[in-house]
């Protein structure tokens, strides 16, 4: 598991947090830990960050666990969340749970057992995750190479790359496409340390090298259909979804 995750410790008790902290840093678990002994910080935290996991008891100051469980999971149901309580009611375990919690420890808890408990949770997700996502290894990078020299997409301009990333990146999520300005761009720029603005003129501008000098039939040939004229030119977002779903068919 890489050490990219974000947690959120929240409980009264700060000594118990602080030595569960120490124990999941051991383990080179995560990139970012917030610790709060409050429930309203710990909701004014959920907010601000996008935690990847929130371990938490069920007594706190303010705001319960119950209800940071509940806004936690309706802000981001991604979030996994592990109640670490010495509340061992069977009703208390089976709201905590139907409001989103992946497991119920009951305190003093194993530490060992809780690093098993957050790694199981990844693992999880990994293995899910590879699964329903396909490998895109040398064979698509090729591809991809064939249709930008068909349809006349030159390797010396910067929006070459970042058009290539673009469609990997569509490849793997093709939801990123509705949020372009805001996922896709901006995933784009930080991978070539630049900004969203200029990964965007960019591609704009390696598309219009293509349409400029006249591969319109090979573009269409490349698709099967007649998709465009050379009247017509797709904006990003057109370009990079079409050359993705064509990759993905042939995958």
């Amino acid at each position: 598991m890489e050490n990219c995750l974000k947690l959120l410790l929240a409980n009264e008790n700060a000594e118990e947090m602080n030595i569960i902290s120490d124990r999941l840093t051991e383990e080179n678990l995560f990139q970012l830990i917030h610790k709060t002994t409050d429930g309203e910080e710990a909701l004014n935290l959920i907010k601000a960050n996008k935690y990847d996991i929130i371990i938490l008891d069920l007594v706190l100051s303010h705001i319960d666990g119950f209800e940071i469980i509940e806004q936690a999971k309706n802000i981001n149901n991604n979030t996994k969340i592990i109640v670490v309580t010495s509340l061992s009611s069977e009703t208390f375990i089976k709201k905590a749970i139907s409001f989103g919690a992946s497991y119920y420890m009951l305190k003093p808890v194993s530490e060992s057992l809780l690093v098993k408990r957050v790694k199981d949770l990844f693992d999880e997700d990994l293995a899910i995750n590879a699964a329903a996502k396909p490998e895109f290894g040398k064979e698509i990078e090729e591809k991809i190479t064939n249709i930008f020299i068909t349809v006349g997409i030159p390797a010396h301009i910067k929006g070459y790359q970042f058009l290539r990333e673009a469609i990997k990146l569509a490849m793997d999520d093709p939801d990123i496409i509705n949020s372009i300005t805001k996922k896709l761009y901006p995933s784009i720029a930080e991978r070539f340390d630049t900004s969203a603005s200029k990964v965007e003129r960019a591609i704009r501008h390696a598309i219009e090298v293509a349409w400029n000098r006249g591969k319109i039939e090979n573009i269409n040939n490349i698709f099967g259909l007649t998709v465009y004229s050379n009247n017509e030119k797709p904006t990003n977002g057109e370009f990079i979804a079409l050359v993705a779903d064509k990759m993905l068919l042939d995958v």
